[in-house]
């Protein structure tokens, strides 16, 4: 915690007496970020600085596997980020983005030890559609291969749950919606995005248009 401390002591002394007038105009002003991003809560993986964006660029919410659980009345934290991002700050864009070597997707592949963790065990049945796709297609694949084409997968499946959000599919219908799925290869520092025409994941490159899912 010693370092965390020190960082906050050097975001108030350094950094933010630079950043102030920014901070006041976002306080004027509101936010309005140009995308959601639904991503994993693994610490390696910091939406923001892999798109290198700043504060109030991005609405993040971050959970176990880059979940998004189907609609339901049942009130849950994704699902009123959603809800929010979409009905009242009105962005545009929404990215489900998932990673290599992702614990997640590791339990959700190979779920031995998951008898201690019966929270985790509940939450990553939203990803089963994931595994049960690679196991039944793909059953010769093992170890990280595996893994990967599971999170690859999973990127998919929150995507289509993503679909079943009422605020979503409106905007989906209206034409002021547009979904991404990314997946982040930590090793290769690289990422992927879902062309949903192909179903393929391909490099994102500044000189290419977005892929959109």
């Amino acid at each position: 915690m010693d370092s965390i401390i020190q960082g906050i002591s050097t975001f108030r002394g350094s950094v933010f007496p630079g950043q102030q007038r920014m901070y006041q105009r976002l306080v004027r002003d509101g936010q309005h970020p140009k995308a959601l991003i639904i991503a994993c809560a693994d610490s390696r993986v910091a939406p923001e600085h892999i798109t290198q964006t700043g504060p109030g660029e991005l609405f993040v919410c971050r959970n176990a596997g880059n979940i998004v659980p189907p609609y339901a009345t049942q009130n849950g934290g994704v699902t009123s980020t959603v809800e929010y991002a979409v009905a009242a700050l009105g962005v545009r864009d929404i990215i489900v983005c998932g990673h290599s070597d992702c614990g997640a997707m590791k339990a959700l592949a190979y779920p031995e030890g998951l008898e201690r963790m019966p929270n985790v065990a509940a939450w990553l049945r939203h990803g089963s559609a994931a595994e049960h796709i690679v196991s039944t297609c793909h059953p010769h694949l093992e170890s990280s291969a595996r893994i990967r084409a599971v999170s690859l997968q999973n990127v998919i499946a929150q995507l289509a749950h993503l679909r079943t959000h009422p605020s979503v599919a409106a905007a989906i219908a209206r034409g002021d919606m547009a979904l991404h799925g990314w997946f982040v290869d930590i090793h290769a520092g690289q990422v992927l995005g879902l062309d949903g025409e192909t179903g393929q994941f391909i490099p994102l490159r500044e000189d290419q248009p977005l892929p959109v899912a």
